[in-house]
């Protein structure tokens, strides 16, 4: 029987989980920001459409 001695010390530990929760949440943001933008390109293209009123509410 082969016994594992996994040990992760406490501050390196957090530190881990730290990473990543920094890493999804970073992922997240650039996701939000690439969705925003293609949304922003399109909408820019139906700008001119007359069905739009003033404040670019359809």
């Amino acid at each position: 029987m082969i016994n594992y001695l996994l040990y992760v010390d406490p501050g390196s530990g957090s530190y881990l989980i730290q990473l990543i929760i920094a890493a999804i949440l970073g992922a997240l943001f650039y996701f939000k920001n690439l969705w925003w933008r293609i949304r922003s390109f399109f909408s820019k293209t139906k700008k001119d459409d007359n069905t739009r009123d003033g404040d670019g509410h359809e």
